[in-house]
């Protein structure tokens, strides 16, 4: 008689114990799950082999409420907007919603910012892959001996 176990549902957690040098594998999983906001928009647009470029929707932000950080693999995009309310407006309806956000990107190794500049309401960063010279494919040519 032969037992079967079936997977009822995938319990991350109760795995993470069996993977001992998948961590941040697992720590990656866990931190998309957890990011579930679609605010601000954003496109991720290739330019080459090695360049990148993340176009990120932040229309009715002002110079200083966005900030862009890099550590060790996460870059990470900040916006806090102020909200300063004029008191003489009555405002029939507020559409417009000035709320505050933080998006994260985990970056391959090798990669880094090169750039980032906000025109027209996009904030654009620019990435590019600069992969050392020593860790490279290299081409071993064989000698054939007759």
């Amino acid at each position: 008689m032969t037992n079967t176990l079936t997977l009822r549902s995938l319990d991350i957690p109760s795995i993470h114990k069996f993977g001992v040098g998948f961590d941040n594998i697992f720590d990656d999983l866990m931190s998309r799950a957890t990011q579930s906001t679609n605010y601000p928009p954003y496109n991720i647009v290739k330019q080459s082999e090695d360049a990148f470029s993340i176009e990120l929707a932040v229309a009715g932000f002002k110079d200083g409420e966005v900030t862009i950080t890099t550590e060790r693999n996460q870059l990470t995009v900040k916006g806090e907007q102020v909200t300063d309310l004029d008191e003489t407006k009555e405002y029939l309806h507020r559409g417009i919603s000035a709320r505050s956000f933080v998006r994260t990107w985990t970056l391959a190794d090798h990669v880094e910012v090169t750039n980032a500049k906000s025109e027209n309401g996009i904030l654009t960063i620019s990435l590019e892959r600069k992969v050392p010279e020593e860790q490279k494919p290299k081409s071993i040519a064989i000698t054939y001996t007759k």
